[in-house]
């Protein structure tokens, strides 16, 4: 099937576009009202993810409002872990949590990669409904979290403030820890491999605290494991994205990495990362997610400011430029201001490559 919007994936492969794509990570979430009444219909958010038909419907329900470039799944990171064997549960106000975390090294050598059409067919299915429903009219992105970010809960059981079992495990039984980033690499590539498989035209990996180590730390237990994922993937043929919060220290590596683009935070001007990347790989970001509760003018500043950003770094260029926020959205934004910032992404873009 031909797709009607190929801005994102052209974007993706650095080929020239009408205007920058844009798509906002958390594009489907609490924001909008129509995403809250099919969650209390649901009962929970994991009724929601794992039944196809909901994540289906949410997944479509931004792209009804917004003139988005592409569609990402509607699914939770914490889905490989869970049919790993933790047992994943959510507690309101708290977030996600596990029955089983991992403490000893035993518990890690019992971990297996799971099937992803039996364990995993919830989400597979998902993908596969998703992709029929979207009729061509945008790409989906499918998603993992990345080996590092998914230990951390493994091991610490749910969120943390300072991570430090997690930390403690990679400091003390180091041989451990690189058994469990490695099963949990193998389940992430054979994850992203199945949902290519099932529609996905391009995949995302979140490294969200990735950016909680320190420099020697990160060189040894998250970039590794990522650069195994981008390279292992890459005769699908689909366009790989690492995004890190907290990644600026580390962008170089993650240049050479073998990933088609790079999802960096705000804490780095795209300039910089641009004039960094040197056209090797494209860049997707990077504006604060707060900006969202300035009103519209200083919305369309601080949008401007952005994709000026990326076209100074780039030799004028706003090819190889795929527009998001630095990180997710967040429950109480305004969805009015959401559709000024796509219009502004756009409409900004537009009269830049105009001019």
């Amino acid at each position: 099937m031909t797709l009607k919007n190929d801005r994102f994936l052209r974007a993706l492969r650095r080929e020239p576009v009408d205007c920058t794509p844009v798509w906002l990570m958390r594009q489907a979430g609490r924001y909008l009202p129509e995403y809250r009444a099919t969650r209390k219909a649901a009962g929970s958010f994991l009724a929601m993810a794992k039944n196809p038909e909901l994540a289906c419907e949410v997944t479509l329900q931004p792209l009804r409002r917004f003139p988005l470039d592409a569609a990402i799944l509607f699914s939770d990171i914490l889905t490989v872990p869970d049919a790993m064997g933790l047992g994943l549960y959510f507690v309101d106000g708290e977030g996600p949590k596990f029955e089983r975390p991992l403490r000893t090294a035993t518990q890690i050598d019992a971990l297996a990669v799971p099937d992803m059409e039996t364990e995993l067919r919830y989400v597979m299915d998902a993908v596969r409904l998703i992709r029929r429903e979207l009729d061509g009219s945008v790409p989906l992105i499918g998603f993992s979290g990345s080996p590092w970010t998914l230990a951390c809960y493994m091991v610490e059981g749910g969120g943390s403030k300072d991570w430090g079992k997690v930390k403690a495990l990679a400091l003390n039984e180091p041989a451990a820890m690189h058994r469990l980033l490695a099963v949990v690499t193998d389940a992430v590539i054979a994850y992203l491999s199945a949902q290519h498989a099932a529609g996905a035209q391009a995949l995302q990996v979140f490294d969200t605290w990735g950016g909680a180590l320190g420099p020697a730390m990160y060189r040894e237990f998250s970039l590794p494991y990522l650069t195994r994922i981008a390279r292992a993937l890459k005769d699908l043929g689909a366009p790989v994205i690492l995004f890190g919060k907290g990644n600026a220290p580390h962008l170089d590596d993650l240049f050479a990495s073998g990933a088609d683009a790079i999802g960096v935070d705000w804490t780095v001007t795209l300039e910089d990362a641009a004039r960094r990347a040197n056209g090797r790989v494209a860049l997707q970001g990077n504006l604060d997610p707060a900006i969202l509760y300035g009103n519209p003018d200083a919305i369309r500043s601080q949008v401007q400011a952005t994709l000026d950003s990326y076209a100074t770094g780039n030799g004028g260029s706003r090819e190889g430029h795929v527009f998001n926020l630095g990180h997710g959205m967040s429950p109480d934004m305004d969805p009015d201001h959401v559709a000024v910032l796509v219009e502004a992404v756009h409409a900004g873009s537009l009269e830049r490559s105009l001019g």
